[in-house]
């Protein structure tokens, strides 16, 4: 299989919510939008996109109707920090503090209004413990 993009689409009853929350938050600028479903993109990447789906609609089929769950989002960024300030300014809930990982992370994680979990994250140098389960030459 050759795939030629990949993106994860949240089930939501909120569309127009959601969209709101990722286009104040994250970045994110729409490229389609209709009642029951929004393609968002990164102003900054054309390579990181999100759709957004009404979780009921007739083209999901029944048995996977319902809205995103058990679901992390990562945002890979430059500077975790100065969104962390921007989330809190902003009053998002914070589900884990900034902090640094010994598995190479510096991160924090909220969510969005659906519960899906943001994680956003800046790799850094693991821990010697660590290091020796990355394949060679991907770690740091």
């Amino acid at each position: 299989m050759k795939t030629t993009s990949y993106y994860p689409v949240l089930m939501t009853g909120d569309v127009a919510g959601t969209k709101a929350f990722y286009v104040a938050h994250f970045g994110l600028k729409p490229l389609f939008e209709s009642d029951w479903y929004v393609h968002l993109q990164s102003s900054d990447n054309k390579r990181v996109n999100l759709g957004i789906v009404q979780g009921d609609h007739e083209t999901i089929p029944e048995e996977g109707r319902g809205r995103a769950s058990g679901l992390l989002i990562n945002f890979e960024v430059r500077d975790p920090d100065a969104i962390y300030e921007r989330v809190i300014a902003a009053g998002l809930p914070v589900l884990r503090t900034l902090c640094d990982e010994p598995f190479g992370q510096r991160h924090f994680i909220t969510k969005d209004p659906n519960g899906v979990l943001i994680d956003v994250i800046k790799p850094i140098p693991p821990s010697p413990e660590f290091l020796a389960q990355f394949a060679e030459g991907t770690a740091g």
